[in-house]
């Protein structure tokens, strides 16, 4: 997690050392994991002469304030001589704060995390206007990306791309699952580097469109200018590379633009669905070329990752709406669950319950947004039973499915358990007796222990919480 739209320079440097001393000592108390799942995307800012420490999500926040507050309080009056107060607010509370005050700036980061430089200026209109007709998306920028740990190493690579770096590796692809943020990537990049380099060249195109217009310049005649218009560009980004994929002399257009533009010193990034050694529709020496420069990829996002991305929608839709960007946690908590396959699936939801809303999110309890987006679970779900439920749960945690419905007590066996009936009450339609049956004979009681049991363990169990993650979107198919 970078510190997004936050601008201006480093203004206390006492602070970020005081704030460096406290992560030390927080990482020996509470472990690396626990540390880089809840404090680990947090920084220092601040904020009309105060110091704050945000945390990437409100759920991030309250589980600091409730399980590390008081020890960062004490580290921090241990390590400030100055014995300044230190404020604790979400990712979203600040942005909220820091757009009425426009000298909000960044104190430090955390170790993990890196300060972003000054906004440089706007592309120039004529190049804004160009861009717009390659496709560009103005609201794809490095401001509105959520980065965090799927994402952070392709992040960060993207903005030294975007800079012009030098030690640049070339080419570089993006690769991962569809609606994870790859086109997102490649625009703002594209937005970055005619912001940094004005008079450079960037192009823009999805391997669609580059078929369409090499074939349409084939039979135009008009190759040559096809072929100096990609290969006269300091930067050529391609999105969706495996589209070509089939396509004999597209790939060998492609190939020969990749080569010219390597060997001239220009820059080159593109995307696809998997990682080039997986095309193997690709011509070999096309992949092979993919496959020689830096590979980055983008996992699914995690469950706080998620939960981020939902808060930075919901900020802009209310900037937008003019309303306050808040929801009841437990339904931001529901959608992050619910809504695993992409983040468009995930922001759609969320579009979906501000159309219907607007302003009233804030008052929407859990039953009415799961009430408003039952439509959405009915198209195209897969149906998950209980008994593919037990299996799944039993497998990933190397246990027989007879385990689940078995009289055993052990953790090793009991924890599993409680999960599967955890995951049972989320993604299927059974009642609480049901599941508690189908568990062995159970009474709801014990299903609605375990229920709870879990949801207060994965707050604090990163491990957990994983475990859960992978297992629901596996289920889900």
């Amino acid at each position: 997690m970078t510190s997004g739209g936050y601008v201006g320079a480093v203004t206390d440097t006492q602070a970020g050392l005081v704030w460096d001393k406290t992560c030390l000592a927080l990482k020996r108390e509470l472990g690396d994991a626990t540390f880089g799942s809840w404090l680990g995307q947090a920084a220092l800012r601040e904020h009309a002469g105060e110091v704050c420490l945000v945390a990437a999500t409100g759920v991030a926040r309250d589980w600091i304030r409730r399980h590390a507050w008081r020890r960062i309080g004490e580290l921090w009056a241990q390590n400030d001589p100055l014995g300044r107060r230190l404020d604790l607010k979400s990712k979203m509370e600040f942005d909220t704060v820091s757009a009425v005050d426009a000298q909000a700036v960044p104190v430090a980061a955390t170790p993990a995390l890196r300060v972003v430089d000054a906004e440089p200026a706007a592309p120039a209109p004529e190049t804004a206007r160009q861009a717009r007709q390659q496709g560009l998306q103005e609201r794809f920028s490095f401001d509105t990306f959520v980065a965090g740990p799927a994402n952070e190493f392709a992040f960060a690579v993207a903005r030294r791309v975007a800079i012009w770096a030098d030690g640049h590796f070339n080419p570089v692809v993006f690769h991962g699952p569809y609606g994870f943020g790859k086109t997102h990537l490649l625009n703002a990049m594209a937005w970055e580097a005619m912001r940094n380099a004005p008079d450079k060249r960037v192009v823009y195109l999805t391997a669609e469109r580059f078929t369409s217009t090499f074939v349409r310049a084939i039979q135009d005649k008009q190759t040559a200018a096809f072929k100096a218009e990609l290969r006269n560009a300091d930067l050529l980004l391609i999105d969706d590379v495996h589209f070509v994929a089939g396509k004999p002399s597209t790939q060998e257009e492609l190939f020969h633009t990749l080569i010219a533009l390597v060997e001239g010193g220009r820059r080159v990034v593109m995307t696809a669905d998997r990682a080039p050694a997986d095309l193997s529709e690709l011509e070999p020496r096309l992949r092979s070329h993919l496959q020689a420069g830096l590979v980055c990829g983008i996992e699914p996002a995690d469950h706080n990752l998620r939960l981020g991305i939902l808060e930075r929608k919901l900020a802009t839709l209310a900037q937008q709406g003019k309303f306050l960007p808040s929801a009841r946690p437990e339904v931001l908590q529901f959608l992050a669950e619910r809504f695993t396959d992409s983040v468009r699936e995930l922001e759609g939801a969320l579009n979906t319950l501000v159309a219907r809303v607007g302003g009233d999110l804030a008052r929407l309890t859990l039953d009415e947004a799961q009430a408003i987006l039952r439509p959405h679970f009915a198209c195209g779900e897969k149906r998950v039973t209980v008994d593919q439920i037990q299996k799944a749960v039993a497998e990933h945690y190397g246990l027989q499915q007879s385990d689940m419905t078995s009289e055993r007590r052990a953790r090793a066996v009991a924890r599993p358990r409680q999960a599967a009936m955890w995951i049972a009450k989320q993604i299927t339609t059974r009642s609480l007796p049901d599941i508690g049956r189908r568990f062995g004979g159970r009474d709801h009681t014990t299903v609605l222990h375990a229920v709870r049991r879990i949801e207060a363990l994965k707050v604090d169990d990163a491990t957990l919480a994983r475990d859960l993650d992978v297992l629901l979107r596996k289920l889900r198919g």
